[in-house]
């Protein structure tokens, strides 16, 4: 059965809260440790904690990059990033110069490329961190007007950031193999407003380079009533490479959930949500049934009709012999179909059968989900149909085989849906 892996951001989403919610959801902590552990020679000055803490009054995993004093930085300072006293200022203006100086060094696109390169990652948790850094290279060359390869990053290029998108990658790489995640949902982002005081000063809420993403990949966004930078650059580009579908299934159940804690204090919870959700196997649906009594024509129409509606998008489509009125011999055409299909259905009946009328019921129905795939067999790939927790092969493809080998049908049927089904 399918599974999607959701992201709730009602309250913003940030590097470290993804790393955190995808720990607690369940994210191979020994693949992680072995990867933050191989970048150590390569970036200098962290340690990484692992932790429970209380978001208002709720249980929460935290994941937290320790830098030393050379390295440290004020991200997780409120009074720094929205206060304007002439402590803070002078704090900032010790900061730059002693970032400058030392620990923000130009680090561009192709260092932190080598970084990953080397490090302990699957080829899924590598190629993930470097498009996650793909997205905020191109943002940030947007933001400022420069080539990529001439953008120098800071906060982005820091070493806290580096930790926690290819935590973040290693994360959701484990996820995804341990529970065959097939998609990822992201619900909106949801993000405050003000200012927040960043290494090129004082900018607006959302920063250039966190718009910038929610531009390029149509992120959909809600802006709350509360004071504040909820969505950080590193989050939204989290967002934007993970994403795969827009909306959740219509009915599913949640196999597992994850909450991790953000390091900012607001007057709402600063935590992200990360659900396993499974669709049922069974699902309810609403469809339509056309019936029309026929007693004037040929065999051969009958056929020609039925391969019409099938090519038009009808679901079902055969015949009940009946006797009508004189005791005619006639035949029933029953079509089932989605409700969008009705009208140009209904055209084909009329133009390719000489009925002068069709009866149109609404059903309802319960169907195991169905889902088509291409499996290797001991007769080669072939088309089969899935349908809940059983696997059928899809009858041209089988028969094609069976052609080609000199096969019987039957005989053929019979080993691959064992094979299929074991």
């Amino acid at each position: 059965m399918k599974k999607t892996l959701y992201l709730e951001c009602y309250s913003g989403i940030s590097g470290d809260m993804t790393v955190a919610a995808l720990l607690d959801l369940g994210a191979d902590k020994t693949a992680l440790d072995a990867a933050v552990n191989s970048i150590k020679p390569l970036v200098s000055g962290f340690e990484v904690e692992v932790k429970r803490v209380q978001k208002s009054g709720i249980d929460a995993c935290d994941f937290n990059v320790i830098l030393d004093k050379a390295h440290e930085s004020h991200d997780h300072d409120m009074g720094y990033l929205h206060g304007h006293s002439h402590e803070h200022e002078a704090e900032h203006e010790h900061s730059q110069c002693h970032d400058t100086d030392h620990h923000h060094e130009h680090i561009g696109l192709s260092e932190i490329t080598d970084v990953l390169n080397k490090a302990a990652l699957t080829d899924g948790a590598r190629a993930l961190a470097l498009k996650i850094f793909g997205i905020l290279a191109d943002a940030e060359a947007k933001a400022h007007r420069k080539p990529v390869n001439e953008v120098h990053f800071h906060e982005v290029g820091a070493v806290d950031s580096i930790v926690d998108i290819m935590s973040a990658a290693v994360c959701m790489d484990s996820l995804k193999t341990k529970h065959h995640i097939t998609d990822v949902v992201v619900s909106a982002l949801y993000e405050g407003y003000g200012s927040v005081r960043c290494q090129h000063g004082i900018l607006p809420v959302p920063v250039p380079a966190t718009a910038n993403i929610i531009e390029a990949y149509e992120l959909p966004v809600h802006f709350m009533e509360v004071q504040g930078e909820f969505v950080t650059p590193t989050g939204a580009a989290i967002a934007a490479a993970v994403k795969t579908a827009e909306n959740l299934p219509p009915q599913f159940r949640v196999l597992a959930q994850g909450i991790g804690a953000g390091k900012r204090s607001y007057e709402k919870a600063s935590i992200l949500r990360a659900m396993i959700v499974e669709e049922p196997l069974l699902q309810q649906e609403v469809m339509y049934k056309l019936e029309s009594n026929i007693d004037d024509c040929s065999g051969e129409a009958f056929g020609y009709v039925m391969d019409r509606l099938f090519e038009a998008g009808a679901r079902d489509v055969y015949y009940t012999p009946i006797y009508m009125k004189k005791n005619r011999p006639s035949y029933q055409l029953n079509v089932i179909c989605r409700e969008e299909d009705i009208s140009k259905l209904e055209q084909i009946i009329f133009y390719e059968t000489t009925t002068i009328g069709i009866r149109r019921m609404k059903l309802e129905r319960t169907v195991l989900k169905r889902e088509k795939a291409m499996k290797n067999t001991s007769f080669g790939m072939l088309a089969v149909k899935m349908c809940g927790d059983r696997v059928y092969p899809e009858y041209e493809s089988l028969a094609a085989i069976c052609r080609e080998s000199g096969t019987a049908y039957q005989e053929a049927y019979n080993i691959v849906y064992a094979e299929l089904n074991q």
